[in-house]
Order: structure tokens, then C-alpha cells, then sequence
């Protein structure tokens, strides 16, 4: 699976890592979330601090997300009674009662509180790596995506390494959303499907997505499964999140009992050797 890409140094393979130097890793040791590495609020400009703020767990070499039975739900007014916890590696957001900030485009979102602006790791091309599992709740829904730092209003598209809804895990496959959205940014084309894989996402497994300067290449435990040929030209951000949905679900019986969760083991960045640096602890 070796592949030169024309616009990189050197030859690249995701698998081996072969070409790659590491630059971003969290394998959750210790009992505490690392703060120089995560934001644990989810896009807070547009609600506040307390309902955007993730409830979670760190302990055993694990990072567990969690919804909780008291949790308030994110942003009444813009999502109902959507519940989410989230960790993120940026924040940019403009003053209070702007609609400047990160993914609120065309939401009629304006920001509610004040937040100082945070780049903790936006690289901008690279190798995004996760190994997690998921739990089958059709409430439920995790994901790991990249938004675009947005400090510019067209640098807003979405890089989804993996999207997975409860109600479509099953013991013997899975359906996973992966692909780009556009949002604002006017050189990306939405490229987004659905995949079916014969893994059972209640265990761990490992998922990738190879960013470079002229496509973006999504692996499940080193497989490659799909190539979209665009790519967003500027630095991003990590979202690792899981997400309740309110009502009913279509198969109630599969609903699991408060905390319900997301079970993350590692997460790992790696840049094209050679190339620049994104460290993390990096303010704005």
C-alpha cells in the first residue's frame, strides 16, 4: 500500500506510518484529561459553558464520553433536546452577539458568550488516527471529524474520519459515514457515503483518515475503504464527540441505561516527514 503523493516529501503508506513522523497523541493515562491537548466543550460560542461542557471519564489507558441522565441538552434553541459531549483542539469564535465562529453557518446561531480563542492542534494535511468502540443505543451517535479553524469564513469544510450511528451497529457489520462537507467553503464539493464493513464497531477498532493537498483516504483497521479526490488547503481541528438524539428510538429495546458512552483509546496525529510542525499548546 505504499503511494507517493506529488505535493509531499518522500513516500507516505498510512499502515506503516512509513513516511510519517507522530506530533499529536493522547493514550489517556492518568485519571485526568490533558488541557493542553483538549477543549472538553462543544462549539460553546453558541450556547454556554455549562450545557456545552462534555461529561466524561479518563482512567485505565481509556477515555470514556459520556451522556448522562441529568445532562442538559446542548442548545435548546438551535438543536431541541440534543445532548452531546465533546472534546475539541480549537476554538475561534467573534464577540458576543456575532454570528462569527466556528460551524454555525446559516444556523442563525449568534455567539452567547465571550471565548478566547484556541489552537490547541489544527494541523493542515496529515494522517488523523483513532482506536475506539462504540455502543449499539439508537439514540446514540459518535463520531471523530475535523472542522476548519475558521478564522477565514471559507475555511469551514468538514473531513468526517468516521460517523457511527447506534441504530446501524450489528454484531456482524457496520454502516459508517465518512467523506467531505463543503459548509462554507466554496472549493470542496460535498463527497459523503455510507459504508458497510463486516466488524462488530462494539469492539475496538481502529479508524483513519490520510489528508493531503490532493485527496483526502478513510482505513478501518488499516483497510483502505475510500478516496475522495478534493481536500480542504487549510488547518483544521479535531471534534470527538458522541451525541444523544431526543425521542424514541426505533428499536428501543437496543437502548442502553445511563451513562451511555464512547470508549476512545487513543487518538494520534502524524505529519508528512519533513514537513512544518502544528504543536499543541499553541493560543491565539
Amino acid at each position: 500500500m505504499r503511494k507517493t503523493d506529488e505535493n509531499r516529501l518522500g513516500t507516505l503508506d498510512p499502515v506503516t506510518k512509513d513516511g510519517y513522523e507522530l506530533e499529536f497523541e493522547d493514550t489517556f493515562e492518568g485519571d485526568r484529561l490533558d488541557e493542553s491537548r483538549w477543549v472538553a466543550h462543544y462549539l460553546p460560542q453558541w450556547t454556554t459553558r455549562a450545557a456545552s461542557a462534555a461529561r466524561y471519564r479518563v482512567g485505565g489507558g481509556r477515555l470514556r464520553l459520556l451522556i448522562e441522565e441529568d445532562q442538559p441538552p446542548w442548545c435548546p434553541d438551535l438543536e431541541g433536546g440534543l445532548r452531546v459531549s465533546s472534546l475539541q483542539t480549537g476554538v475561534f469564535a467573534g464577540p458576543v452577539g456575532s454570528p462569527v465562529g466556528q460551524h454555525g453557518r446559516g444556523s442563525g446561531a449568534i455567539v452567547r458568550e465571550a471565548q478566547r480563542n484556541v489552537r490547541l492542534y489544527t494541523p493542515r494535511y496529515g494522517l488523523i488516527e483513532m482506536r475506539a468502540k462504540v455502543i449499539d443505543d439508537p439514540r446514540t451517535m459518535a463520531a471523530l471529524w475535523l472542522i476548519g479553524y475558521e478564522d477565514e469564513p471559507e475555511r469551514s469544510a468538514e473531513i468526517c474520519v468516521c460517523e457511527i450511528f447506534g441504530r446501524d451497529v450489528r454484531p456482524d457489520a457496520i454502516r459508517i459515514g465518512m467523506g467531505l462537507h463543503p459548509f462554507g467553503d466554496p472549493a470542496i464539493a460535498d463527497d459523503f457515503t455510507v459504508e458497510t464493513l463486516p466488524i462488530d464497531a462494539r469492539a475496538f477498532h481502529v479508524y483513519a483518515a490520510e489528508w493531503t493537498p490532493r485527496r483526502v483516504s478513510f482505513f478501518v483497521d488499516g483497510r483502505h475503504v475510500r478516496t475522495v479526490h478534493q481536500s480542504p488547503r487549510y488547518p483544521m481541528q479535531l471534534m470527538l464527540n458522541i451525541y444523544e438524539f431526543p425521542g424514541a428510538g426505533e428499536a428501543p429495546e437496543r437502548e442502553h441505561p445511563y451513562p451511555k458512552e464512547f470508549t476512545v483509546d487513543y487518538v494520534r496525529g502524524y505529519r508528512p516527514a519533513g514537513s512544518a510542525h502544528h504543536p499543541a499548546g499553541t493560543r491565539g
